[in-house]
């Protein structure tokens, strides 16, 4: 199974163009956060509208899987903290979104929403306790933040990760973390589309400007994984595969 993930968007229609284009080359294609974009010449209702007539098309073409990100909030839920309920109305037959957990053969993914306080953070928390049960299956997590202190977070200067998710992931142990947020990662030295923490895999294919956008095909059967930018392409295995 090839899945196709990007992240960062930011409402660049070209890049949307660019995957309602080869999105059919795919089985499943994976948006790691910030589909929209806070400090857009658009308003935020008007994105909104538009991005969801994009995912819509897309699951026209292939099986999609969305998480939050900081850029996409939309609302404030009862605790004052901002959510994502736009994509509450994206959800489709083949359009799978924030708190869903996708089983693919002998993979399962979860679609982390984005947290920004105590209560939302609770509710990351209490979706992965709530997992169904994985026996062999290996596990997945789409998560709009890397983990921090790793290759995937690093901006050049800083690390800009969600350190709270580096103790998910040592508690959970999930195969591979799909995240994007930090544009520059792969693009700085110190930093990179592709980390390692403890057991789990770590991705973030990055941001870059013009009509395409910097992108990592997996092969869900093989256990590759491929990035392409303007920086050129790099390969990896991913062990135990």
């Amino acid at each position: 199974m090839k899945s196709l993930i990007v992240a960062d968007l930011h409402y660049n229609l070209r890049q949307f163009d660019w995957l309602l284009e080869v999105a059919p080359r795919y089985e499943l294609v994976i948006l790691a956060g910030d589909l929209l974009d806070l400090a857009g010449h658009a308003d935020l209702d008007t994105q909104i509208v538009v991005v969801s007539k994009y995912l819509a098309r897309l699951q026209e073409l292939t099986k999609v899987v969305v998480c939050s990100g900081n850029h996409d909030a939309d609302e404030r839920n009862a605790a004052d903290e901002r959510v994502a309920a736009w994509l509450e109305e994206v959800r489709g037959p083949r359009t799978h979104a924030d708190g869903e957990h996708l089983a693919l053969a002998n993979r399962l993914i979860t679609i982390c929403p984005w947290w920004d306080g105590p209560f939302t953070r609770q509710t990351l928390e209490d979706c992965l306790e709530a997992a169904p049960p994985r026996a062999e299956r290996l596990w997945i997590w789409v998560h709009h933040l890397p983990p921090n202190r790793t290759a995937v977070s690093w901006t050049g200067h800083v690390h800009d990760g969600d350190e709270f998710l580096n103790d998910l992931i040592e508690r959970f142990r999930p195969a591979l973390v799909v995240s994007g947020h930090v544009h520059g990662a792969p693009f700085r030295r110190g930093g990179s589309w592709l980390a390692r923490l403890a057991t789990t895999d770590l991705v973030n294919p990055g941001r870059q400007l013009g009509g395409l956008p910097a992108f990592i095909e997996l092969d869900l059967a093989a256990g590759t994984l491929a990035w392409t930018s303007l920086a050129g392409e790099e390969r990896h295995e991913l062990p135990g595969w």
